[in-house]
């Protein structure tokens, strides 16, 4: 069984991953359990506490998200080469690490445990300068080195010289220019020569234009200075590499003391984002104890809004293991079990818990069953599914463990429900767990009142209003008011005297005391409702059906063609007739009788002489007469 989802733990994670910066704060939150260790649990708790305090004296502190500078370090530490991004990268992550350590030294002003960390960070001031001098907007500053600086000046120089050399011999030769401008093709400078002047221009032709018409020619003085300067780029991309490289070999001699860190700051992460769900939830630190004893004053569900949360109040005093709760129905009775063992869980996952105040015990296993867990896929009902949590459950519980269970024996017979609900009980009371329980059963109450260590609750209810206060009363049993709210909501006096019979017998009926309300109705005033609409079955025309007989003779509309009527009306109305060269499905209502079978043939006239054909009469004719293996073909058309 999922417990953290049954009990919404996991919507706790997620509240609690999203506050956090790094990757590996947040893995950590997802897969993180309740501790086990007494001394660990209470510093966990303390560390919560301490980030909570530095972040209301200093706010938020500055932190980074890492997993791209991992990847970075990865490739340094191989032996690769880092480009200008990724060595900015690495520049970024040590400025915020230098953000954070003067951060952290001014929480020492608050004598505060947790800003004493600060002497793990190393923002190695010396690679992170030399990498802001070296490496500027994506690319190796012109600066980086003396040599760098030099070849691009020279660079620039030829670029300069070639455009110059170009322009010249574009004015000394206007009449073959097919345009004024000199251009870039290929990366190299060409003046645009009419085709016709193509010999009077010395140099290579590098492209020409889509009619043809115009040559780019880069000149031979030009095409030289071009040479000098893909040398000078050769010479750059050398001292560009060689930076880089030296970069990197820095980078990479810092890993050891980066990696601790890196590890530092995911660790600190971890732990302010326990300090921001505390401040999120407006949560305090809980006590722990180990003597099996929960008190939680003005306790609420970390998912419920403040506004509208009603704060439990909830105490196990000694020798107490079970609380069997019980009441009306939306009374608040299962968010009150959630919100004790989410309190605990989120306690002993070093966690600050929404409550006024909190001493907490300490438990080996959280343990649950809560909803009706119905399974259509494995054709589990609702009460097999709960049969199946409690077997779990009582196969795991131990004298150290926290249980709560809804609706204990719900779902099948409730005599048979409530002895195994008693039978549940008992061996969870043996086992000396503490436990939850919600019921309805009043056989159950009566059990809590003769177990030993075993006491009732129930969950206040406003008879006045009929709202439940979600207010837990430990010590009395609860009634499901099912009764009175019935009465109240208005059922009549005749149902509700059968019903407590039912229940409780005849001398119940006399004690209870029934509302006294004038305009209740003590019938039911029957509300009109629409009726269900049937499609009507259509009657057989006979009139119809008898209108046009085999034989007869009609009129087909619109082409006012005669023809003889081969088969008669069937229901849909259609009939075939037969015309010249074919036969047709049609409509009665495009026919019209032009003369009756009666006046055209005698009494006994074959029809088949006019709508079969000689082939099919002769095989009817010895059908007749013997056996045989001929079949009669009709004319489809």
């Amino acid at each position: 069984m999922n417990i953290e989802k049954q009990i919404e733990f996991d919507k706790i994670k997620e509240l609690w991953m999203n506050l956090a910066v790094t990757e590996w704060a947040k893995e950590k939150i997802r897969g993180i359990s309740f501790y086990l260790r007494e001394t660990e649990l209470k510093k966990q708790l303390r560390d919560t506490t301490e980030s909570r305090k530095l972040m209301e004296k200093l706010g938020t502190p500055p932190l980074q998200n890492l997993t791209e500078i991992k990847d970075i370090l990865v490739i340094a530490e191989k032996g690769g080469c880092l480009t200008p991004y990724q060595l900015e990268r690495v520049e970024r992550v040590l400025a915020s690490v230098r953000r954070l350590k003067e951060y952290l030294n001014r929480g020492k002003l608050y004598d505060n445990p947790l800003a004493y960390d600060e002497e793990s960070l190393d923002a190695l001031e010396e690679l992170k300068e030399e990498i802001g001098r070296q490496i500027r907007g994506g690319m190796v500053d012109d600066y980086a080195s003396k040599e760098l600086g030099q070849i691009r000046n020279q660079i620039v120089v030829c670029e300069e010289e070639m455009k110059q050399k170009a322009e010249r011999i574009m004015r000394s030769n206007k009449e073959c220019m097919a345009d004024n401008y000199c251009t870039l093709r290929n990366g190299r400078i060409c003046v645009p020569v009419k085709k016709e002047y193509k010999l009077k221009i010395a140099g290579s032709v590098i492209d020409k234009s889509s009619t043809g018409n115009t040559l780019f020619i880069e000149p031979a003085g030009v095409a030289k200075i071009y040479e000098e300067l893909q040398l000078l780029k050769i010479d750059e991309e050398n001292e560009v590499y060689r930076i880089l490289y030296s970069l990197t070999a820095e980078v990479a001699a810092a890993l050891p003391v980066i990696s601790k860190t890196i590890a530092t700051v995911e660790k600190l992460d971890f732990i302010f984002s326990k300090g921001k769900l505390s401040m999120d939830l407006d949560a305090v630190e809980p006590s722990i104890n180990t003597e099996r004893r929960i008190r939680l004053t003005d306790a609420r569900h970390p998912l419920m809004d403040k506004k509208i949360n009603v704060p439990l109040q909830f105490n196990i005093k000694e020798g107490v293991r079970g609380i069997i709760i019980t009441g009306p129905n939306t009374g608040g009775k299962t968010v009150a079990i959630k919100t004790v063992m989410l309190n605990c869980m989120m306690a002993q996952c070093g966690l600050h818990v929404p409550c006024k105040e909190a001493d907490i015990c300490m438990n080996n296993s959280y343990l649950c069953d809560i909803g009706d867990g119905q399974n259509l896929a494995e054709n589990l009902s609702t009460f097999s599914s709960h049969i199946k949590n409690v077997l779990e459950v009582l196969g795991e519980v131990g004298r150290e463990s926290l249980v709560i269970m809804d609706e204990l024996g719900s779902g099948t017979d409730p005599t048979e429900g409530m002895g195994i609900a008693i039978a549940i009980l008992e061996e969870l009371r043996k086992s000396g767990a503490i436990f939850l329980v919600t019921t309805h059963y009043p056989e159950v109450k009566d059990y809590a009142d003769r177990a030993e260590g075993i006491i009732n609750a129930r969950m206040t209810f406003d008879k006045e209003t009929l709202k439940p206060t979600y207010q837990m009363v430990l010590g009395e049993a609860g009634e499901s008011c099912a009764f009175y709210i019935a009465d109240r909501m208005g059922m009549p006096d005749e149902m509700l005297r059968m019903a407590i019979k039912a229940a409780y017998g005849e001398e119940a009926v006399h004690n209870y005391h029934f509302q006294k309300n004038q305009e209740k109705d003590k019938v039911f005033f029957k509300k009109n409702t629409a009726g269900i609409s049937k499609i009507k079955k259509a009657k057989p025309n006979i009139e119809l059906r008898i209108k046009y007989k085999l034989g007869d003779s009609v009129m087909v509309y619109p082409e006012k063609k005669i023809g003889i009527v081969c088969q008669p009306i069937n229901e849909k109305g259609v009939l075939r007739v037969q015309l010249p060269g074919k036969k047709i499905w049609i409509n009665h209502k495009r026919v019209k009788l032009h003369v009756a079978a009666e006046e055209l043939y005698p009494e006994d006239y074959d029809f088949s002489i006019l709508f079969e054909t000689v082939g099919n009469r002769k095989i009817r004719h010895d059908m007749d007469r013997k056996y045989t293996e001929s079949v009669i073909c009709y004319d489809e058309n």
